[in-house]
C-alpha cells in the first residue's frame, strides 16, 4: 500500500521515526495495537480535560468536545481489532514520550495553555507520521485502517496550532520560540534509545527493552 507522510507533517516535524522503530512496530502489532489503544483513550481525556480547565473559552470547548467523541470512536476501532484477534486490553502506565513532554509544561498561565496546546500538536503529528510510515510495513487490514485514521487525524496537529495562537494572547513571536523549544525536546525523545516499546516510543533498544507478554503473538490480518 502506498502511502506518503502528508507534507505539511514531514515539514512540522524536525526529525523522523527511526527507521528501526518501524522495524520493531512491523514485528509488534499485538504491542502496538495495546499502547495505540491507551492513545487513543489517553487522546480523548485530554480533549475533555482542555473541557474542564478551560470551559470559557467557548471555540477551544466546542473543538475540544467533538475531539473527544472521534477520538473515542477510534478507541473503540482499535479495540475491535484487538477483540478480533484475540488481543487483551490492559491500562499502561504513561510512556516516557508522554512524561518527558508532561514535564516540560509550565504552571503559569497563559504558559500552561501554550506548552498543552503546543505539546498536543506534536503529539498528534508524530502519530499521523508514524500512521502513514507503518501502514507499508503492516498486514492489509491494519494497513487499511492506519491509512484511514491518517485522513481523519492530519488536520488534529493544524487545529492544536491554531488554538496555541489564537487563545492564549502569547506573542507569534514567543509562541514560534516555545514551539522550536518543545519540538526539540519531542525529538530527542523519538530518537534515543528507549527502553520500552510504545506507538510514541524512541529508537529500541534491545539490551534493555520490555517485552510483553504479546510478543509472541502472531496476527494474519
Amino acid at each position: 500500500m502506498a502511502v506518503t507522510v502528508p507534507p505539511q507533517i514531514e515539514a512540522f516535524l524536525t526529525t523522523p521515526t527511526p527507521d528501526a522503530w518501524i522495524d520493531e512496530a512491523a514485528e509488534r502489532i499485538p504491542d502496538l495495537l495495546l499502547d495505540h489503544a491507551n492513545c487513543e483513550l489517553k487522546a480523548a481525556s485530554t480533549a475533555l480535560g482542555f473541557l474542564y480547565r478551560y470551559p470559557d473559552r467557548t471555540a477551544l470547548a466546542q473543538r475540544m468536545s467533538r475531539l473527544a467523541r472521534e477520538e473515542l470512536r477510534h478507541f473503540e476501532q482499535v479495540r475491535k481489532i484487538m477483540q478480533e484477534f484475540d488481543v487483551s486490553f490492559e491500562r499502561l502506565t504513561a510512556s516516557r514520550y508522554a512524561g518527558g513532554l508532561r514535564d516540560a509544561v509550565r504552571g503559569e498561565e497563559p504558559h500552561k495553555l501554550l506548552d498543552l496546546l503546543l505539546i498536543g500538536a506534536l503529539i498528534e503529528a508524530r502519530s499521523c507520521e508514524r500512521f502513514a510510515k507503518l501502514a507499508p510495513r503492516l498486514p492489509a487490514r491494519l494497513a487499511k485502517f492506519y491509512s484511514g485514521l491518517l485522513a481523519s487525524e492530519a488536520r488534529h496537529f493544524e487545529h492544536y496550532l491554531a488554538f496555541a495562537r489564537e487563545e492564549t494572547g502569547v506573542d507569534e513571536s514567543e509562541v514560534e520560540q516555545r514551539l522550536d523549544e518543545l519540538k526539540a525536546i519531542e525529538a530527542k525523545l523519538i530518537s534515543e534509545p528507549d527502553p520500552q516499546f510504545r506507538f510514541h516510543s524512541g529508537t529500541p533498544n534491545p539490551p534493555t527493552a520490555v517485552v510483553s507478554r504479546h510478543r509472541s503473538l502472531r496476527i494474519d490480518l
